[in-house]
C-alpha cells in the first residue's frame, strides 16, 4: 500500500464512500416503497417494479446483499482513512481520520442517501434494482451462508423465520388506508367504502324492521278487505298470516297480485295464496356481509328474522342492507333520521322514541349502548326495567336522558343532554 499515492487513497475513499451510499440509499429505498402500488405497475409492464418485486420476494436476500456491501466498503473506507491520516499527521492521524470519518459516513453515507430514499423511494430503488438484480447472483454463497447461520440463531430463541413478506392487509389496515384516502375520493365514496368494511360488524337485528311494525294480511280476514290492503299497499312484498304474526304462511309479491287482478276474471282468495311465495327465514344476529350473500344466493329479497325458538322478531329485506352502504333511499316509507331529531341550541337533542341509537350514534358521534336494544325506547327501557313516567330523567352512559312524552306505555319523545352540555350549562 505504500507505492499508492496518498491522492489515489483519498480518491479511492471517495469512491467508497459514494458506494456505501448507494448501499444505504438502496435499503431504504427497496424497504419503504408502496408494495400495493409496486403490485399494480408490475402488473401493468413496468419493468423496474418487476425487477424490485423480483428482488423483495426474499427480503432477508435483499437485506443479507446490502448489509455485506455496506459493511465491506465501510471497513475498507476505515482502513484507506487511517492510512491516509497517518501519512498527512503521523501518529494523531489515527483520531483524526476516525474523526472526520465517521462525520462523512454518517452524512454522506447514511443519513443524506437514506433520507433521499424515504422521500423518493421509487427514483432511489428502481435504478438501484439494475445493480442489486445482478450483485445477489455473484454474492449467492455468501448470502446463503450468513442467512443459514441467522436463521439457525433466530430457531434457537424460538423465532421463526419466513423469508416471505405478507401482503395480506388486515380488515383495520384496510379501513385506515380509505379513511386516509380523503384526497383521492369524496367523503361520499369515502363512507360507502367504510360502511361496506363494517357490514360484518352489523346484524339484521340492527336494520330489521321490529315485528310491530310488520305489514302483513290476515286471510281470515273478509275477502274485500284483504283487495283494499293490496291496492294501498306501499310496499312491495306483504306477509301472509292466519290471525297472528305467528302462523306466517307466505310472502306476495304485490305487483304479481296486481297482475292477477287485472289478467285473471275470478281473483279469488285461493288464487293469491297459489302466487304468494315460500316464507324465507332468516337466523337472528347474522352479519349483514354474511346475509348478503345469502340473499343473492338464495335470489331472494326479503326475509323475516326469527330468534334460537323460531319466533318472528322482524322482516329484513336487501335494500335494508345496501341502505348500510349508500344510504336511505328517497322511496323508503320510514321516517328518515332528520325527522326524528331536533337539535336545540343548547347543545340537547329532541329524539323521538323510535329513533335509530346506531344511526344517532353514527350522526352525531355518540356512543350510546346499542347491544341490548335498537331504538332509543328500548334502550330506556333496558335501563329502567320499566315503563318510566313523563318528566323523569335518567342518566345513561354520559349521556342525561329526560323522557318527555310516555304513551301507549312506550317512550315517544325524549331529551338527551351530552354530558359536555351539561358541563357547559353548569360553567355558564
Amino acid at each position: 500500500m505504500e507505492h499508492v499515492s496518498t491522492t489515489t487513497l483519498i480518491i479511492t475513499l471517495v469512491i467508497m464512500i459514494l458506494v456505501s451510499a448507494y448501499f444505504s440509499g438502496s435499503e431504504t429505498g427497496m424497504m419503504t416503497l408502496n408494495r400495493y402500488k409496486l403490485r399494480h405497475q408490475a402488473k401493468n409492464g413496468d419493468r423496474a417494479a418487476r425487477r424490485v418485486e423480483k428482488l423483495l420476494r426474499r427480503p432477508d436476500r435483499l437485506i443479507s446483499l446490502v448489509l455485506i456491501g455496506n459493511n465491506l466498503v465501510n471497513i475498507l473506507a476505515s482502513a484507506l482513512g487511517t492510512i491516509v491520516g497517518m501519512r498527512l499527521y503521523g501518529d494523531a492521524g489515527v483520531a483524526i481520520a476516525t474523526g472526520i470519518l465517521t462525520f462523512l459516513v454518517l452524512v454522506f453515507a447514511e443519513i443524506l442517501p437514506k433520507t433521499i430514499a424515504a422521500l423518493y423511494p421509487e427514483k432511489v430503488a428502481f435504478p438501484s434494482s439494475v445493480l442489486l438484480g445482478p450483485l445477489q447472483i455473484i454474492m449467492m454463497p455468501l448470502v446463503w451462508l450468513l442467512n443459514t447461520i441467522t436463521r439457525m440463531l433466530m430457531r434457537l430463541v424460538g423465532m421463526k423465520s419466513d423469508g416471505a413478506i405478507s401482503a395480506a392487509l388486515s380488515k383495520d389496515e384496510l379501513r385506515t388506508i380509505v379513511y386516509e384516502s380523503r384526497s383521492l375520493m369524496s367523503r361520499r365514496n369515502q363512507d360507502m367504502l367504510l360502511s361496506v368494511l363494517n357490514l360484518e360488524k352489523v346484524n339484521v337485528d340492527d336494520i330489521m324492521v321490529p315485528r310491530n311494525e310488520i305489514v302483513g294480511i290476515n286471510i281470515n280476514d273478509d275477502w274485500k278487505s284483504i283487495v283494499r290492503q293490496l291496492t294501498h299497499s306501499p310496499h312491495g312484498r306483504i306477509v301472509l298470516y292466519r290471525d297472528s304474526l305467528d302462523n306466517t304462511m307466505s310472502m306476495l309479491r304485490v305487483r304479481e297480485a296486481y297482475r292477477l287482478m287485472t289478467e285473471k276474471k275470478e281473483f279469488t282468495k285461493e288464487v293469491m295464496l297459489r302466487a304468494a311465495d315460500e316464507i324465507y327465514y332468516v337466523p337472528e344476529r347474522t352479519p349483514l356481509s354474511v346475509q348478503l350473500v345469502k340473499f343473492q344466493r338464495n335470489k331472494k329479497k326479503v326475509g323475516l328474522v326469527i330468534d334460537e325458538y323460531g319466533d318472528i322478531k322482524g322482516l329484513v329485506t336487501i335494500e335494508d342492507i345496501l341502505e348500510e352502504i349508500v344510504g336511505d333511499f328517497t322511496t323508503s316509507m320510514s321516517p328518515t333520521l332528520a325527522e326524528e331529531v331536533v337539535p336545540q341550541n343548547d347543545g340537547s337533542v329532541l329524539i323521538e322514541g323510535s329513533a335509530n341509537i346506531r344511526e344517532l350514534n353514527k350522526a352525531f358521534n355518540w356512543a350510546l349502548p346499542e347491544e341490548e336494544a335498537r331504538t332509543v325506547n328500548g334502550m330506556i327501557l333496558e335501563a329502567l326495567q320499566d315503563i318510566p313516567l313523563a318528566n323523569t330523567t335518567v342518566q345513561i352512559g354520559h349521556y342525561a336522558v329526560e323522557i318527555l312524552d310516555v304513551q301507549d306505555n312506550m317512550i315517544k319523545q325524549v331529551r338527551i343532554i351530552p354530558q359536555t352540555s351539561l358541563k357547559e350549562s353548569v360553567g355558564s
